[in-house]
């Protein structure tokens, strides 16, 4: 039997998570929504139906990479301790994986900030369960909006 690619998460629980990459890819969907929202209304040219179609195609691939990583330490990290200190964290996740699938549908600045916000939420619990204390910085990537990210020691 030939076995074809396989993707997964290393399960091995290799206790490795951060909420990271959620946060840059909600992030990026901000801006990539702010670059849509910057072409001309009305795409006479090629190159600006291209580059629209790359920016969608980017909004899709940032919001399904939003919902892959929130699912993974939702499923993987998220244990009874955790859950019972944080009992929201359900619904935050729930909440996070429709207003994920609501950036996909839709070019909505709005969505894509409410999108942003939660998983900055997401960042703080999953710190917190760590005994982590967080700060809010600011990125230095467009559109520099603030990041709950931990405070690490030297």
């Amino acid at each position: 039997m030939k076995i074809k690619d396989l993707k997964a998460h290393c399960d091995i629980p290799c206790a490795v998570y951060d909420p990271y990459i959620a946060q840059f890819a909600s992030l990026s969907l901000i801006r990539i929504v702010d670059l849509i929202d910057e072409l001309p209304d009305e795409l006479t040219k090629k190159d600006d139906l291209a580059k629209l179609s790359r920016l969608v195609q980017q909004k899709e691939e940032h919001a399904a990479e939003v919902k892959d990583a929130v699912r993974v330490i939702w499923g993987d990290y998220f244990k009874g301790p955790q859950m019972e200190k944080f009992p929201e964290i359900h619904e935050l996740t729930h909440s996070i994986m429709l207003d994920a699938s609501k950036c996909k549908q839709h070019i909505d600045r709005d969505a894509a900030e409410d999108l942003f916000n939660k998983v900055n939420r997401f960042a703080e619990i999953f710190w917190s369960t760590k005994d982590i204390e967080t700060e809010l910085k600011i990125s230095p990537n467009p559109p520099m909006l603030k990041l709950v990210l931990p405070v690490l020691s030297d």
